[in-house]
């Protein structure tokens, strides 16, 4: 375990137990350090990046830190719009990330991801108006992320179940799952802004958002998963 790792995984437990709790003081304490302690584990691990590839990961982690502030306010609907166009601009760039290491739209990858995405904006545009269209856009760059990162180009000795890279001893072969994690995490997002209803309910719910979307986090920007050595 390299010790930024560890201490974003320490982080994201006390940003986790915060939201269950109710206590939002210690979600403005550690939150903001979850993308920076990964963005540190990009700087100085010795896995060799492209210097490209490197600017992009880095650069991705200062949009999701900027999001990850907006969010710790997750009911305002002004601070959820602004968060998603920051994590649009995380997406863009890990979307970026992937297509430079050979991942490209599969059909039978992409199609339950644009049902997905489908059914989300139609439940969105029926219930929360307001904000449907910014998170219908933003839906966009997270299911693009997605297909790219579910090829299985990226990890040729995966093994390949529904669309999905199982995960292995190669990083490479767990982007796919990062990937999905974000995607239930984000769409955990859609429905605690619509069916949410008692305080209780609402900081579980926050709380499952936040450990999948640290999960998803922590194997996305593994710098290994995008080492010069793995091409």
């Amino acid at each position: 375990m390299r010790p930024f790792r560890a201490g974003f995984l320490a982080a994201a437990a006390v940003t986790v137990y915060g939201a269950v709790t109710g206590r939002d003081t210690l979600q403005w304490i550690a939150k903001p350090l979850m993308m920076p302690l990964l963005a540190a584990d990009v700087a100085t691990d010795r896995a060799v990046l492209d210097p490209v590839d490197r600017t992009v990961l880095l650069g991705a982690l200062g949009a999701a830190t900027i999001g990850d502030v907006l969010l710790i306010e997750p009911d305002n609907d002004r601070r959820l719009i602004t968060g998603a166009t920051s994590f649009a601009v995380m997406q863009t760039g890990y979307s970026a990330l992937w297509w430079r290491r050979g991942g490209r739209p599969r059909p039978e990858i992409a199609l339950p991801r644009v049902a997905a995405w489908l059914g989300a904006a139609a439940l969105m545009r029926a219930k929360a108006p307001t904000v449907a269209v910014p998170l219908t856009a933003y839906g966009a760059t997270l299911g693009s992320a997605a297909v790219l990162a579910s090829d299985p180009g990226l990890a040729p000795e995966a093994k390949n179940v529904a669309g999905l890279n199982i995960p292995g001893v190669d990083p490479r072969s767990r982007l796919g799952l990062g990937a999905l994690l974000f995607t239930v995490s984000d769409g955990l997002i859609v429905l605690r802004r619509l069916f949410a209803r008692g305080a209780r309910s609402r900081r579980i719910t926050e709380g499952v958002i936040l450990s999948t979307y640290a999960a998803a986090q922590y194997l996305l920007a593994d710098p290994r998963a995008h080492a010069k050595a793995d091409r």
